[in-house]
């Protein structure tokens, strides 16, 4: 296949219809892995609800959040990241979910953090996990973590109890910053955790001096946020074609490029990047399809990347 740019994909997948979406990855399934505590597989993509996800929740018209998780159900996709944080995200997507009938076809992965100036009142968290169940509409919902590290002494407590009591299938914590990298490692050593959330990219390599290594160890299921930078890795490669050595991975876009280098490591579970629109839900879901970089390769990905200008 010739090479094709994340804006070649967009405009082939821009104009397809409903029932298009629904069958485009219907010949190839979405690679899967599982969850390393108890063996469950997810698909590797998901979808994320910061950024531009959360600016459309909080309008008027969600349509294209609707047409967003559609596209990701009606092709194989489950894994939903969201956080009281993301504004009205969790709700939005909630009461979508509910009014489309795929809320139990959804992997929901949600958080804590009522955390202030570095405490957490225990009935404010209790307070702010029943919001979740109550926009959710699950009687257990599949992930809890707490969000940012924050105080892990109130918070993971009142996580590990519901998940004694059968409320929530899965724990975790979660963080972006470099800065909590220390006590995200020793929570890791420390805490029973089915899953940490964790930025990673193919120009934000930190996490595989130790984090990714130790979650493999550990047992502990990686979901990855922010594999584009956000939007820095668009800027970086600009209108630059795919290379053509892309094919042998079969990435078909800059989009699928970034999040197979990130799917190449063996510890990630799955990656949740945040869209808006339908046509980016299904080119991202093309990064879960055919093969795979190996090591040999995604060492050659990142020297193409490290070699760009800084975005």
């Amino acid at each position: 296949m010739s090479e094709m740019t994340r804006r070649n994909w967009l405009k082939l997948t821009a104009g397809a219809s409903a029932l298009y979406a629904e069958k485009l990855f219907a010949q190839q399934r979405l690679i899967t892995r599982q969850v390393p505590s108890s063996g469950e597989a997810l698909p590797v993509v998901g979808l994320g609800s910061s950024a531009t996800f959360s600016r459309v929740a909080r309008s008027e018209d969600v349509s294209a959040l609707r047409a967003v998780l559609r596209t990701l159900v009606q092709n194989g996709g489950s894994v939903f990241d969201t956080a009281p944080a993301y504004g009205a995200s969790e709700e939005v997507a909630g009461r979508i979910a509910q009014e489309e009938g795929f809320t139990d076809k959804i992997f929901w992965a949600t958080k804590v953090n009522v955390a202030r100036q570095g405490k957490a009142d225990p009935a404010a968290a209790r307070a702010q996990i029943e919001t979740s169940f109550s926009r959710i509409k699950k009687a257990k919902i599949d992930l809890i973590q707490v969000h940012n590290l924050a105080d892990l002494p109130t918070q993971l407590s009142i996580l590990k109890e519901l998940k004694s009591a059968g409320r929530v299938r899965y724990i975790g914590v979660t963080s972006t910053s470099k800065n909590q990298y220390p006590l995200l490692l020793e929570t890791m050593r420390n805490e029973p955790l089915d899953f940490i959330g964790v930025d990673y990219a193919v120009d934000n390599r930190d996490a595989e001096e130790a984090i990714l290594p130790l979650a493999r160890e550990r047992k502990i299921g990686v979901l990855v946020y922010v594999p584009f930078g956000r939007t820095r890795l668009f800027r970086r490669v600009g209108d630059r074609p795919l290379p053509d050595w892309a094919a042998e991975f079969d990435a078909k876009s800059w989009a699928q490029f970034f999040l197979k280098y990130v799917l190449g490591h063996p510890a990630v579970t799955a990656v949740t990047p945040a869209t808006s629109q339908p046509k980016n839900m299904l080119d991202n879901l093309g990064g879960a399809v055919g093969r795979l970089p190996d090591e040999a390769m995604r060492k050659r990905m990142a020297e193409f990347v490290d070699a760009l200008p800084s975005a």
